[in-house]
Order: structure tokens, then C-alpha cells, then sequence
């Protein structure tokens, strides 16, 4: 049967204490287009309106860290949705996942972009105008194509990811945007951020850029031994909280 993405299903399968006082855990299933999809939830334990985020995993799938990330958020006072655009799939290798990612159709995940936004704004305990995005790898390029697509969001944190400079795309976003990007990416480079920023700035949109100097693509992963940085993690961390509380607990 088909159904719009506000119509959403929730099919709570399991509920528990994320390892520390003040969390909850929950998988759900929600309904993006004509499917019906998986994600792991946090939530403060009090009760309450959050504010919450559409957490968006990299290119190998929705794998621990992520719902580490969303946990964390969950304590910092945040909803969060760790989203699965891979429909249960996950990579073991980096060939896996470039062939995982490959594989999203594109207007397949604008839709569940947007059907992640109505489950979280829907939910009792969501603020649903402070509902922000933020993602890393392939979920930084796709929390820029969630700022371009869902005008109600509130903040958006790209994380070394794809973002674009047309005037079109620009203009399309509404709310204020964090990017974090690494001095080394030759992939997403800080030139492809800066002029980012340039655009944003020119068409008189809010945007915080920062560069990390003498770090790689994927620095924040502590999975990732060979490009892993903590002291560049703790510091994007820490802009990145800053961001997220500014615009989304005021």
C-alpha cells in the first residue's frame, strides 16, 4: 500500500537502557515512499520537547560508531535517528562500500531523507521546528542534499562531505550550516568547502566553516587507524556541539 512519508509507522521492536543512566534505545521502522524502512533511535530519558537530528551513517552503512554518535547526542539532550540507506546492508571493504553507495538511488533517499524528518518531527518528545542533520563521508554529502530538500530544518552539519555552489542549490537552503573538513581530503577538499562558504556567504545564508589542519578524510572515525586524529576529533566535536546547541536548543 502505498503512503506519503508523514505517514509514518512506528514498530517498536526493542527498548532498553543504552549502557548509562538517562537513554533510551529503540529500533523502529517507519514508512519512506513505498517502502518500509529500519533505524536505531536515542532519546533522553526525561520527559519532555527535544530537539532531535537525523543522523546519517558513511559509506560503510550503519555500523556501531554511528550508533555510538547517536547515543552520545541522545546524552547531550538530542533525539537522534541514526538512518539506514542501505536498507541493512553494511561494507567490510572499501570496494563493498563504494559499491553500496553507488547502489542508493538517488530519489529513493531524498525520500527517506524526508520521511526521517516527518517520523522525528511526529514523535511526542521532538521539538519538531529544532529538528537538525549531520553526517559524515557519504552522510555529510547527503546531510547537504537534506539541507537542500527539507526547508524545515532547522541546522545541518556536513562532515567531510560533497557540497555544491549553484546558485540553485543555495538558495534552497534555509537553515545555518556547519562544515568540518580535513586540510589532507583530496576527495571533498577545503577548496570545495571555502567555495561553499563564499556562496553561502554571498547569498546572505548562515555557515561556520573550519579547516583541520594536517588530518585526512574520515579523521573523526577512531576506526580508521591510518587517519584518525583525537585532537582534531575532540576539537570538531566541540564545534560541533557548539553549532548543534546554539541553533537547536535556543
Amino acid at each position: 500500500m502505498r503512503r506519503s512519508f508523514l505517514s509514518v509507522l512506528a514498530v517498536f521492536a526493542f527498548a532498553g537502557l543504552a549502557g548509562a543512566q538517562g537513554i533510551k534505545t529503540i529500533n523502529v521502522s517507519y514508512v519512506s515512499g513505498t517502502d518500509t524502512v529500519s533505524a536505531y533511535l536515542a532519546m533522553p530519558d526525561g520527559a519532555g520537547k527535544h530537539p532531535a537530528l537525523i543522523v546519517i551513517h558513511e559509506w560503510w552503512g550503519l555500523r556501531d560508531w554511528i550508533r555510538q554518535n547517536a547515543r552520545e547526542f541522545a546524552r547531550h539532550g538530542y533525539v537522534a535517528l541514526a538512518i539506514d540507506l542501505y536498507r541493512g546492508h553494511l561494507a567490510e571493504t572499501s570496494q563493498e562500500a563504494y559499491k553500496l553507495m553507488m547502489s542508493v538511488p538517488p530519489e529513493r533517499a531524498v525520500t527517506d531523507l524526508k520521511a526521517a524528518f516527518g517520523y522525528l518531527a511526529g514523535l511526542k518528545d521532538v521539538n519538531s521546528s529544532r529538528v537538525g542533520v549531520i553526517g559524515w563521508c557519504m552522510g555529510g554529502s547527503y546531510s547537504y542534499i537534506a539541507a537542500t530538500n527539507l526547508p524545515k530544518l532547522a541546522a545541518c552539519v556536513i562532515n567531510y562531505g560533497k557540497v555544491g555552489t549553484t546558485k540553485t542549490e543555495v538558495e534552497a537552503i534555509d537553515c545555518p550550516v556547519l562544515c568540518n573538513f580535513a586540510e589532507k581530503d583530496m576527495t571533498y577538499t577545503v577548496k570545495m568547502g571555502k567555495e561553499f562558504e563564499a556562496a553561502m556567504i554571498a547569498d546572505g545564508k548562515s555557515v561556520e566553516f573550519h579547516e583541520y589542519p594536517g588530518v585526512n578524510h574520515a579523521f573523526m572515525n577512531p576506526n580508521n587507524p591510518d587517519v584518525y586524529d583525537e585532537a582534531q576529533a575532540e576539537l570538531a566535536w566541540k564545534n560541533i556541539y557548539t553549532f548543534l546547541h546554539k541553533h537547536l536548543m535556543r
